[in-house]
Parts: structure tokens; C-alpha cells; sequence
């Protein structure tokens, strides 16, 4: 792994910074929400888009990283959490609404159990039909802690696209028609959010033997700060139980 002073070259942190839970926001400057919910927290790192704060949870090490918008960095924050000790990941941001179908009044977001990879960056290291999945223990400390916190998220799959604007306005570009089919499809497949980072999470989360799901918030509400803030709550609080889990093992 590129490292520069003994610290990962991105990210800037080194083995020992973080700890094994990391919660993964887009947003550099989301991450000082985030480590408001730890005990503890202080910034270990800032460089370009990726912003490390390490506090704990349950007397254990936790810490949250920004990726930056899309997969290619997060792919790179990702790597080098991993080469530092990290194993373990939630991505928590906000989405878009694919399939409302599947939403209800008092939905506020999403639980993802898979992704669809219509993105380039993991293409780079499997396959396509290689499977993005999340990894079912993840998952359902994330379920639990919503159920636990009275919060309604929708367990369901995101699908991660590497433009933001072709989705909110695809007359934009050539490939308008095609694209408006493509949400069709996805919509009859029940597909039920949309974001930018959430396959590179689970692909590399997957074939480096580690653990990974996400929580996202949907963007259109009207109370999107409290969506996120929930988001949060439900997040730390799954970690407290996988934190839990790990230690009975």
C-alpha cells in the first residue's frame, strides 16, 4: 500500500488511528456530526476529501472516514482503511427514492442489503456479475438498532451510478431515453434507492474478507436534517451491537 511518512498516502492515518468500525459519510465535514455520537472523538487526519475522526463506542475503538462523492475515492479511502486495521464499515449518507412502492409515510430511508454496479471503478477489480451484497450480520444490527430506536427504514437494493445529474435530469444528455428506461427498469426490479458509493463499499468490503452494509437517509424529505441525524443514531447504535456480537464470540 502507497504510504508516505509511515502513514497511508490519502487518508493520512497509519495502523492504530482507526479502529475496526468505521462509519463511512461522503461529506468531510459530516464527519463532525458523526463523532459527536462518540465518546471521546478527536480528529486524527484531514487530507483532500477524506476527514478521519477516532472516538468509542462500548469502550471500543471507532472511527469515522469521509470518502468524498463517488466510487473511485472511495474505493481509495476504503484500501486504506483496511491496510490500517479497519474491517468492519456503514456507509451513512443520503439517497434518492427508485422505488416508491416500497416507501411508506413513516419510511426515512434505507437499509442496503446489495447494490446494483452500474459504476466503473469496481469493473476494475472483478468481474460484473460478481455480486454486491452486505454483509448479513451488518445488516441486521442495522435492522435491530432501527427497530430498537423506533426509526423506519426499509431494508432493500441501491443502485450506484457514477453520474449525479443523468438521474435527476436525464434530458440533460444524449442518452436521455435510455436512460429513463434503464430507471424503469430498475423500479419493476424493486430496486429501492439510488446513491454513488455504496457498491464500492460492499465489492472491496467483500473481497478483502471484511464487513459492510450502509443506512442511508432519502434526500426529498422535509425533515432531511433529522432523517440524517436518525441515520446516525441508528448507526452508532448497530455498531454497539455488532461491538457486542464480536466480544461474545
Amino acid at each position: 500500500m502507497w504510504e508516505q511518512d509511515g502513514k497511508m498516502y490519502h487518508i493520512r492515518c497509519k495502523k492504530g488511528d482507526v479502529g475496526r468500525y468505521v462509519l463511512l459519510p461522503g461529506d468531510p465535514f459530516r464527519t463532525d456530526l458523526i463523532a459527536s455520537y462518540l465518546d471521546n472523538a478527536e480528529m486524527t487526519a484531514h487530507n483532500r476529501e477524506h476527514r478521519t475522526w477516532t472516538g468509542t463506542l462500548l469502550g471500543e475503538k471507532v472511527s469515522v472516514t469521509s470518502t468524498g462523492m463517488g466510487c473511485p475515492s472511495t474505493a481509495i479511502a476504503l484500501e486504506e482503511l483496511i491496510a490500517c486495521g479497519a474491517d468492519t464499515f456503514i456507509r451513512v449518507g443520503t439517497a434518492g427514492c427508485i422505488n416508491q412502492a416500497k416507501r411508506n409515510k413513516e419510511t426515512i430511508g434505507g437499509i442496503v442489503t446489495a447494490a446494483v454496479r452500474d459504476e466503473g471503478t469496481t469493473r476494475q477489480y472483478v468481474p460484473v456479475e460478481y455480486p454486491a451484497v452486505a454483509d448479513r450480520r451488518v445488516v441486521e444490527a442495522l435492522a435491530q438498532a432501527a427497530k430498537k430506536l423506533g426509526y423506519c427504514f426499509e431494508e432493500g437494493i441501491t443502485y450506484t451510478k457514477d453520474s449525479l445529474y443523468t438521474h435527476i435530469f436525464p434530458e440533460m444528455v444524449p442518452l436521455a431515453e435510455m436512460y429513463m428506461d434503464r430507471q424503469k427498469v430498475w423500479e419493476r426490479a424493486n430496486v429501492l434507492l439510488t446513491e454513488m458509493e455504496a457498491s464500492a463499499v460492499l465489492v472491496i468490503s467483500s473481497i478483502r474478507g471484511c464487513r459492510a452494509s450502509g443506512i442511508m437517509a432519502f434526500s426529498d424529505l422535509d425533515d432531511a436534517a433529522g432523517a440524517v441525524d436518525k441515520e446516525i443514531r441508528t448507526a452508532c447504535e448497530a455498531v454497539k451491537i455488532l461491538i457486542e456480537q464480536d466480544k461474545a464470540q
